[in-house]
């Protein structure tokens, strides 16, 4: 199985709208075989917090660290992606 990584954007756009509380969001659940980092600019500026997850591309925007639970709960531990966080731009709905 291919560890997952999990990227949250910690670059300037990303920072003022509360990155950094969604990365510790992130680093309070940990998981089995998911590394979680800070990311510099993931190029999608006035979205976030952006949250990458490798090694499958899915993209959330606009993240809140109220729903990162839910995003380890669904996608990192349950396998399926949380629909209604995806980030338009790569996930049409």
């Amino acid at each position: 199985m291919t560890p997952k990584r999990v990227l949250i954007c910690t670059n300037r756009t990303c920072r003022k709208q509360g990155s950094q509380k969604v990365l510790a969001a992130f680093q309070s659940l940990p998981v089995a075989n998911v590394t979680v980092e800070s990311s510099s600019c993931l190029g999608q500026c006035g979205n976030g917090p952006m949250v990458f997850i490798l090694p499958e591309e899915t993209w959330y925007s606009q993240v809140q660290p109220d729903e990162v639970k839910t995003v380890v709960e669904k996608h990192l531990q349950g396998g399926i992606p949380v629909k209604g966080m995806l980030y338009p731009k790569f996930h049409p709905h």
